[in-house]
């Protein structure tokens, strides 16, 4: 590596929070023209420290320099200005805006008089896209008709609207599937080229040795190792992020359920009778046991979340039925969906599993309410923090208080809090669409070992993973999906990630391919 001034250097860096120090003394360069990951578990620090890189918070004490000068601090105008942009993983769009308004929010490009130049931020925007290889994207379309990937695209596209010589991103492949992980990383190596430094967070291992020169691990708001090798093993890594050796990542695989005492097998705990909805979902058919991990794979774009919604009945299927334990289940009414046993963890947590300026009790009793209001319809709440904060030790949640708001906790912890909702409402049935997404590696084993104690205790499990490693890892059975259809069904102790992928890029002659039964 160039031993020229680092394009970024942090000196000592701490930030104190009342009651908590998320930075205690971080040091950390980055040259041009390197990509550098930044490691370390959920809690340990990485998100506020790009936040004060970037401007967004105010350090107590050390220095953020840029190209050897202090580049002041808790003013985003400032690291811009300096061509520093960030990415964030709650990704910083406007949903009613459209694509090119989005991207060129707060720098928009005007003709004389100050009226918008809006013919230059289309085709600036188009050439954005094209550049990442995404030209697909309407740039007239509004931001929250994108799935989450093209959203991802649409804001890396707007920190590169910038004149960007250090960009920071944020788990920006958690919610790409592998060809889009493939063109995200053409970027960052035209990036690279170009002499742009890139400071890379990411959960998934695999990928720092894919992407990046050096590697950074952060824990417990410290520095605990810094420009070690990309090739570094992963077992290395992964101790010094958690601090011990994760031996086995994945519990014992699940087993369903055996049959009764007369040897009968076990009535189905789900089941999907010729569920559609055009042009998204084809009719679908599959059964899932008692005690049952069910995996559903396939690329992005594929149906798997769709899918998942209109099993919940957050969407009204044109035809099919569903069914819990027997009982046929109203179309398009999660109520009537819960009290029949049945939870859903959705794909994005943040914006669709949890009300993040919420205590964690009110977030874990959302779906169990009138429990907690026998009298009159007034809500004990002593009675709720007591019965959240049951389940938040159970799930090991840090911090398990019942009283802090969801908006505080790292990742990994707000997904247990997701889990503790379901858990205290005793599903028969859950749904969990991506349950790792930007979680760390020692927090992914806590979510698979209750996954795999759920399913111990008899719930059907259904999970919808990007991550193939997880599929095959954690469940029973995996269905590939491929543009709205089931086209393969593979068991979990045979899986190859190979497999699996020609399953869900394109038909073969060889591919198995599940019929529709009625």
């Amino acid at each position: 590596m160039s031993t020229a001034t680092p394009i970024l250097s942090v000196r000592g860096l701490v930030k104190h929070y009342p009651g908590a120090k998320a930075l205690d003394g971080v040091d950390f360069d980055v040259q041009a023209g390197e990509v550098h990951c930044l490691l370390g578990p959920n809690g340990a620090g990485k998100s506020t420290l790009i936040k004060c890189v970037s401007g967004a918070v105010e350090p107590t004490s050390g220095q953020v320099l840029v190209d050897g000068e202090p580049l002041p601090t808790g003013t985003p105008s400032a690291s811009l200005a300096h061509g520093v942009a960030t990415i964030y993983q709650e990704l910083d769009l406007v949903e009613d805006l459209r694509v090119y308004d989005s991207i060129f929010l707060g720098h928009e490009p005007r003709k004389l008089g100050g009226l918008l130049d809006r013919a230059q931020m289309k085709r600036r925007t188009r050439e954005l896209l094209e550049r990442l290889d995404h030209a697909n994207i309407p740039v007239d379309a509004r931001v929250g008709q994108l799935r989450p990937a093209a959203q991802q695209v649409v804001s890396i596209a707007r920190a590169l609207s910038h004149d960007v010589r250090l960009l920071i991103m944020d788990e920006p492949s958690a919610i790409l599937d592998d060809n889009e992980v493939e063109t995200l990383f053409g970027v960052v190596r035209r990036l690279k080229a170009d002499g742009v430094g890139v400071v890379y967070i990411s959960h998934r291992l695999d990928e720092v040795a894919r992407i990046g020169d050096r590697v950074s691990v952060l824990s417990d708001g410290r520095t605990v190792a810094t420009g070690l090798p990309a090739d570094t093993p992963p077992d290395v890594l992964v101790e010094k992020m958690v601090g011990r050796k994760v031996e086995q990542l994945f519990p014992d695989r699940a087993t369903a359920s055996g049959g009764g005492a007369d040897g009968a097998a076990a009535a189905p705990a789900l089941e999907l009778r010729g569920l559609a909805r055009a042009p998204e979902v084809k009719p679908t058919s599959f059964a899932v046991a008692p005690g049952e991990v069910l995996g559903i794979g396939g690329l992005v774009g594929a149906g798997r979340t769709e899918l998942l919604r209109l099993i919940y009945g957050l969407d009204k299927p044109d035809a099919g039925e569903v069914h819990v334990h027997g009982q046929r289940l109203k179309p398009a009414n999660p109520r009537a969906a819960i009290r029949t046993g049945l939870g859903m963890a959705p794909e994005d947590r943040k914006s669709q599993g949890l009300l993040l300026d919420w205590s964690l009790a009110r977030n874990v009793t959302l779906a169990d309410l009138p429990r907690f209001a026998p009298r009159g319809g007034v809500l004990s709440i002593n009675g709720e923090r007591q019965a959240a904060a049951e389940q938040l030790r159970a799930l090991k949640t840090v911090p398990d208080d019942a009283d802090r708001i969801v908006r505080e906790l790292s990742g990994g912890n707000q997904q247990k809090v997701v889990l503790a909702r379901w858990l205290l409402r005793e599903c028969k049935v859950l749904l969990l669409d991506e349950p790792t997404r930007g979680v760390d590696v020692g927090a992914k084993a806590e979510i698979y070992g209750v996954i795999a104690n759920l399913a111990k205790a008899g719930l059907a499990v259904v999970v919808v993973s990007s991550e193939m490693p997880e599929l095959i890892g954690l469940c029973t059975r995996i269905l590939v999906m491929r543009e709205g259809e089931i086209v393969a069904e593979v068991a979990g102790d045979e899986a190859t990630e190979l497999e699996l992928l020609r399953h869900a890029v394109a038909p073969t002659d060889t591919a198995p391919v599940l019929e529709e039964t009625a």
